[in-house]
């Protein structure tokens, strides 16, 4: 039995956000270890965006789990890490409930 439009894009937004999380991880990863051997370092920007734009299910447990950005004073990678993940938390609600293929 062949799946349903609904299944196929519940399954093509759970790997896009599987992927991104892993990349996302591994980049808060890498550069926590180039800040402690002082090496160039990945832009914030670059942090922000990979989370904000679904890599947060991986870059918020990367900062409790590498202790990285979670200092005083970059609140501001909390708060995107917990914006992305009630954004793609929601999108996947609405996605699931409320929008008929």
């Amino acid at each position: 039995m062949p799946f349903t439009k609904k299944e196929i894009v519940m399954m093509s937004y759970g790997a896009y956000l599987l992927l991104l999380s892993f990349i996302t991880f591994i980049a808060y990863g890498a550069d926590k270890k180039k800040a402690e051997k002082g090496k160039y370092r990945t832009k914030e920007v670059t942090l922000l965006l990979l989370s904000l734009f679904g890599g947060a299910f991986g870059g918020y447990p990367a900062m409790l789990i590498f202790r990285h950005k979670t200092k005083g004073e970059h609140w501001y990678f909390t708060a995107v890490n917990l914006l992305g993940l009630l954004l793609h938390t929601g999108l996947i609600v609405v996605l699931y409930f409320f929008i008929n293929f």
